[in-house]
Formats: structure tokens, sequence, C-alpha cells
């Protein structure tokens, strides 16, 4: 089990275009190659665990992917069907991969077993499942489908009108993709806007997919979608730990290249602006999504309240707790219920962690309460979470902090501690 040491540097003005490229699009581009009859180029790919476990399942599904010599460049070549593998298929750590994946293979002809590994194995999948099999998709798992090892039978679907009780992107991605299957147009409805990738991505590639509010129109794949030419992004909540950095300390200043500026995905951004930092978005380009650069200078911070558009921040919620932690006052997170069922009860790992830093936190079922006080030097427990353990890295470049059981840093940001190491002192 690795340990990382971390203690503060002193000031600094930090630029990069090293973020990881974003987990989320990375994901969902190995995934959704397998719609189209034609080869897709991918550049930019995130070559993380996670990710890369997802290119070896779509592999292992009967596409060819070609490698090119720039770092991260894929040619992914769709089989003609949809292969029955052998094998169980490896989801790594990532719940977005097993969940996509049970809805796109909810629809393909064969029996398909995905898997992953502890802390993945213990993560609630019934809220996938159960819709899927609503409308017929024949689903079964540990715990009457609940946790994985999950058994796929795939066939065709029918179409659905589903109101979910939750709003998460993953939930409505997997919907979208067997509706993409069933036998008449389907809709979704959710009660809050989650991220939005996956609806963007495939009506790029060509698919009727109507967003109208809360509610998403789905309509039957008629052909084969067109292949996708992208350059994934970089990933803002990966680019967050280091907006966070900036934000605790007053002068400091980082600037993120080549971001993606979803508007779903830089709600956790807008909060720290709100907070007192100095955030400005520059857009540069926008293809599948807006992309461009985003500037964090350090103020003094005061508590805020954090209590809507919580999916389109739950990820980042750890990072933040860092800066509430640093800031004048009290800061509360609430309708957060979802931080329960992500890598590690994050609820429960924050508020244990920010009391061994010395900082008056409560706990309640759905978030926290914390008062901003002077972070003390702690020995971490990661609970094998990779955002647990980049977020308190992040806090030793305030005071020393050690974070034991760093492996799973690589599941999602590889380079994190290269990059860490320009802003922090750090010994491995």
């Amino acid at each position: 089990m690795k340990t990382l040491h971390v203690k503060p540097k002193g000031d600094f003005a930090f630029a990069t275009d090293k973020i990881a490229s974003d987990k989320s699009i990375s994901h969902r581009c190995a995934i959704f190659s397998l719609l189209s009859d034609q080869p897709s180029l991918i550049q930019n790919y995130l070559l993380a665990e996670d990710t890369l476990c997802t290119l070896k399942i779509v592999e292992a599904l009967g596409v060819t992917i070609q490698t090119h010599e720039e770092k991260g460049v894929f040619t992914i070549t769709p089989p003609i069907k949809v292969g029955e593998p052998p094998l169980i298929l490896d989801c790594g750590n990532s719940g977005t991969a097993m969940r996509l994946l049970m809805g796109f293979l909810a629809t393909c002809e064969g029996f398909f077993v995905l898997h992953g590994d502890k802390y993945l194995a213990s993560r609630p999948m019934r809220r996938v499942a159960d819709p899927l099999r609503s409308i017929g998709a024949h689903i079964d798992g540990r715990n009457d489908g609940n946790f994985a090892p999950l058994g796929i039978r795939g066939e065709k679907l029918n179409a659905f009108h589903y109101e979910s009780k939750i709003a998460s992107a993953q939930v409505k991605s997997a919907l979208i993709l067997a509706a993409l299957q069933a036998n008449g147009i389907s809709t979704f409805c959710e009660p809050e806007l989650s991220r939005d990738h996956s609806e963007r991505m495939l009506r790029g590639m060509g698919a009727k997919v109507i967003s109208e509010g809360l509610h998403v129109s789905i309509y039957p794949q008629e052909k084969p979608l067109q292949p996708l030419n992208i350059r994934v992004p970089s990933d803002p909540s990966s680019g967050f730990f280091f907006a966070v950095a900036a934000a605790i300390h007053e002068g400091c200043m980082v600037t993120l290249h080549n971001m993606l500026l979803n508007p779903t995905r830089i709600e956790a951004y807008k909060v720290l602006a709100r907070m007192g930092a100095e955030v400005s978005f520059i857009e540069k380009e926008s293809q599948y999504e807006s992309v461009g650069d985003i500037v964090i200078k350090g103020k003094s911070l005061q508590g805020v309240e954090v209590s809507e558009n919580i999916s389109w921040l739950i990820d980042e919620l750890p990072a933040l707790s860092i800066a509430f932690a640093c800031a004048k006052g009290k800061s509360v997170v609430k309708n957060a219920e979802e931080l329960r069922v992500k890598e590690s009860d994050r609820i429960s790992s924050v508020v244990k962690n920010l009391r061994l830093c010395h900082i008056e936190v409560q706990e309640f079922a759905d978030g926290y309460e914390v008062e901003g006080g002077m972070l003390q030097s702690a020995t971490i427990n990661s609970f094998g979470d990779h955002r647990i353990a980049m977020s308190f890295a992040i806090a030793g470049t305030k005071t020393a902090m050690c974070i034991e059981d760093i492996e799973c840093i690589n599941t999602s940001f590889p380079n994190f501690i290269e990059l860490l190491s320009q802003i922090g002192n750090i010994e491995l």
C-alpha cells in the first residue's frame, strides 16, 4: 500500500494543459463507437486504468483497435455484429462503464457478464437493472441484480416512458442506449437535469435524441450512426483539484487549458466563485462540446450552502470540502445522498478525514456541515477512493498531509502526482 506525503511549497502561479482527459467522455467514446458501422477516430483518450478497461471490453465485443504513434489516439473499427465474449468483462473501478454497458448489452444478442474490482462490486446496480428489466431486459446478479457480477442476456426491448426518481447521468445514459434499439419512441424524465454528455455526443453522431427540459425523447436507431471524430477535452472534475489549490491560497493562480466547459460540468467552479474565488471561463472551440480555458485566482473564501444542481457537482464535493475547511464561517451540503454510493461512502470519508484535520464537521444522511478553520496535519485514509485521496493531497499544499492507499489515483488521473509536485513538496 503506497503512501503520499505532501507539504506546502509556497506561493505559485501554475498553468497546465496536462490535466487528465475527461473520463466520462472517454468511456462514452469507446462504447458509442459500437453504434456505428465505420471507424471512429478518438484523440486524447484517457489512458487510465478504468478507461483502458472499457477499451478492452469493447475489443472483447468485437471491435478492432488501431493504436497511433501519438499517445491516446485510437481508431476503433466496430464489428459487423457484437460478439458474445467467452470471458467476464472487467469494468475495473468504473460505475460509468458498468451502468452504460448494462443499457447497451441489454439489447445485444448473446450472454454477457460484467464484473469489476472489490469496490465496484459493492456499488448498487439495481437503479439501472430495475428500469431495464421493466422494459424487458434480462439482468441478474447478486442481491437480485443489485451487485456485480451481473449476467445479461440481450434481446429486443420495448419502447418505454420512464420517470427516474434520481438525477443520474449514468441511469439516463443506460436507458438512452437501450432506447436506441427499442421497438418505438421512448421517453426519459428526471427530477433535476443531470449531465448530458450522452445526449450531445449521440446527437453529434446523428441519433434522434431530443431534450426538452427534464425530458428526453429517444427515437429508435434505424441505421448505424455516424462515426466519432473527436478530441477528448480535459476533465473539469480532475482540473478542479488544482482550482481548489488556487482558491485556498490567496494571491495564487491556476490556469487550466483545453478544459471541457459543458454547463453541467463546471458547477463546482461556480461554487468557488460564490465563495469568493475569482473564476473565469474562456471558450475556445465547440464541436461535440464547448472547450476552453479556466482561470482561478485565490481570494479570501466565505462559507456557502450547496443544495441545488447536486448532480452537476457530485464528483467535486470532496475537493470542495477542502475549500469549505479553509473558508470563514459554515458551509453546508444538502440533497447529496448520491455521495453515499460512490467509490466510497464519500460523506463518511470526508467527515472522518476532516475531523482528523481538527475541522468541526456535522454529518447528515444527505450531506454535512463544515465549520471553516485551520487545517492541521493528519494521516488520511483514502478508503480506496481516488477523489478522497486527491482532495486531501491538495489540502497538503496548505499544511502537511500523509495520504494512505494512493494506488486508486491511477483509476482516473495517472499524472496527478506529477502535476501536484509543481505546487507542493511531495514524497512517496
